[in-house]
């Protein structure tokens, strides 16, 4: 793999890219996606990689210009989770599913090409099956994730529940499990 091309951002918002020595815009960045072309913007000064904010501004100036992609309420919700215990889930989810969409995008064109040749209605029986087996399986994975810390939090602070109940509870004493007691009765 290459390294990366490398486009300096200089004070005056200008866009420089290095490898064709020649001042960009933000279009000519963006077609740098499309072509797949990796690329790092950094700061001229600092060299900070700025890479993010510049993606970032692309994404606005797409939504400003057209159809957008996200609605008020899809930012609204991809903001509350900022900062939130689930921002890391969340964040490896968005980016599962965008893959996923992209390679079963690519894999619907290859089989319609495919079912051009073939009987239709298997194909797109198959195309179906695989596409819910692969969503099934991503909010498999997210309720793991998401769960995951919720279950060991509750775990640990059940299990010191017992520790300290069982410290100072005569009838823990007398081998009962905890959960055939009734926690109304007094000793």
């Amino acid at each position: 793999m290459s390294e990366p091309r490398i486009i300096k951002k200089y004070p005056n918002r200008r866009l420089y890219d290095t490898e064709i020595s020649k001042y960009v815009t933000l279009s000519d960045v963006r077609d740098l996606v499309f072509r797949q072309t990796p690329f790092q913007v950094r700061d001229a000064r600092s060299d900070e990689d700025l890479t993010r904010s510049i993606l970032l501004q692309i994404i606005m100036e797409q939504e400003e210009g057209g159809t957008p992609i996200f609605s008020e309420q899809v930012l609204e919700k991809i903001i509350r989770f900022y900062g939130g215990s689930l921002q890391g889930a969340v964040t490896s989810y968005l980016e599962r599913s965008l893959s996923l969409f992209v390679d079963q995008q690519a894999g619907f064109q290859r089989q319609m090409q495919a079912m051009m040749s073939s009987d239709p209605i298997s194909a797109m029986r198959e195309i179906t099956e695989r596409n819910l087996f692969a969503w099934q399986e991503m909010q498999s994975n997210l309720m793991r994730a998401a769960t995951g810390p919720l279950e060991r939090t509750l775990q640990t602070d059940h299990a010191g529940a017992r520790t300290h109940s069982s410290d100072s509870d005569p009838i823990s004493d007398s081998g009962d499990p905890p959960s055939d007691r009734d926690p109304n009765k007094t000793p």
